[in-house]
């Protein structure tokens, strides 16, 4: 048996996110406003050539999994990259301050601000519709956000985790996330949750948070070869 985090993006998109999919029976990606993240249902010659065909033509897709990932004939890498999956073995629900505030649609166009100043990483016009968001505002500034991304059975995804560079340092950061992971505790689910590897200040935090690291991902960016 596959375990669905091996392949979260495939099992998400499969099950409680398929009104935002796009893709047929081998392989399946976000709609373009949504996000990237793309992939196959395994790595069969069906199953990459189909990955290969959701890719835009102008554009690429991010792929997220356990183990190598074959690239599909006819397409190009541009970045291929390590990363972690943490899974929330303990967890702490903080007191919720005034200040944060649950994020709406009324505020998708500042969120995505802040997520395109800081990277936390893809976020577009729609990625606030993949769950609920937290934030904090300063003088009507967006100024720290925190969400949930994908969303698979019994398993949601805490993500945009991002603070504005002039307020870093006031736990922020660490305080969304917890909200975040909380109430997907409080539902009955498991928070997990993504970063690169080489991002150890993130990883520090997460397990401070009472993350654990589940396995080691591979992060690629695929885009079709030129003709």
């Amino acid at each position: 048996m596959i375990d669905p985090l091996d392949r979260p993006i495939w099992h998400a998109l499969r099950s409680r996110q398929s009104a935002f999919s796009a893709g047929g029976q081998f392989a399946l990606r976000y709609q373009a406003d949504v996000s990237p993240f793309a992939a196959a249902v395994d790595d069969s010659a069906d199953a990459l050539a189909a990955l290969a065909a959701v890719i835009p033509p102008a554009g690429s897709i991010l792929l997220l999994q356990a183990g190598v990932v074959p690239l599909p004939p006819g397409t190009v890498a541009d970045m291929v990259d390590e990363g972690v999956q943490m899974v929330a073995r303990r967890l702490e629900a903080p007191e919720v301050p005034p200040e944060v505030l649950d994020l709406v649609d009324a505020d998708a166009a500042d969120m995505v601000e802040l997520a395109t100043l800081t990277r936390p990483g893809p976020f577009l016009s729609r990625t606030h519709r993949l769950g609920s968001f937290v934030g904090i505002r300063e003088d009507g500034r967006l100024i720290a956000m925190a969400g949930e991304r994908m969303k698979l059975p019994g398993l949601t995804e805490v993500s945009g985790v991002c603070t504005h560079p002039d307020f870093r340092g006031r736990g922020h950061a660490g305080l969304l996330s917890r909200i975040v992971a909380a109430r997907i505790a409080a539902r009955g689910e498991t928070p997990f949750l993504h970063a690169f590897a080489s991002n150890h200040a993130a990883i520090r935090l997460y397990e401070q948070l009472g993350f654990v690291l589940r396995r080691r991902m591979s992060v690629v960016a695929l885009r079709r070869e030129a003709a």
